[in-house]
């Protein structure tokens, strides 16, 4: 059953993300440098860890509903494999602007997630156009 991967995968991701973005909250509002990180609030590594925890709950977002759609349209949707695969890919966006902040890794992980959530919303929603009516 395409989908449940998802949706599982999905609720994991958002609650990791969920919990950095209480990081963030503690970083802005409570630690003890916290006024340099307000300073350095809108650029480089603030911005961008941001730019993940907004991405990765977005992201995973996406995957809750892709699953929960290729359930519901169960052997409906040729692609249904292929597209589920390319959401729980698209995490890896996200978690490579961390990987970039945390670890100055390249962002080939920012990249290849982009695209592939990318390409899986795209196709799903051609997959939805296509659609034949069940009689």
């Amino acid at each position: 059953m395409e989908g449940k991967k998802n949706i599982g995968i999905g609720f994991l991701v958002m609650g990791i993300f969920m919990l950095y973005g209480f990081l963030l909250i503690y970083l802005r509002d409570f630690a003890p440098n916290k006024l340099e990180w307000i300073n350095n609030y809108s650029i480089g590594k603030h911005f961008e860890s941001r730019l993940a925890h907004v991405h990765g709950n977005l992201f995973s977002v996406l995957n809750i509903i892709i699953g929960f759609l290729l359930i519901q349209f169960n052997g409906q949707i040729k692609s249904a494999k292929n597209i589920s695969w390319l959401a729980m890919i698209g995490l890896l966006m996200p978690i490579g602007i961390l990987s970039e902040v945390y670890f100055g890794l390249p962002p080939i992980c920012v990249l290849i997630g982009a695209v592939s959530m990318t390409t899986a919303v795209i196709w799903l929603g051609i997959s939805f156009l296509q659609l034949k009516k069940k009689e």
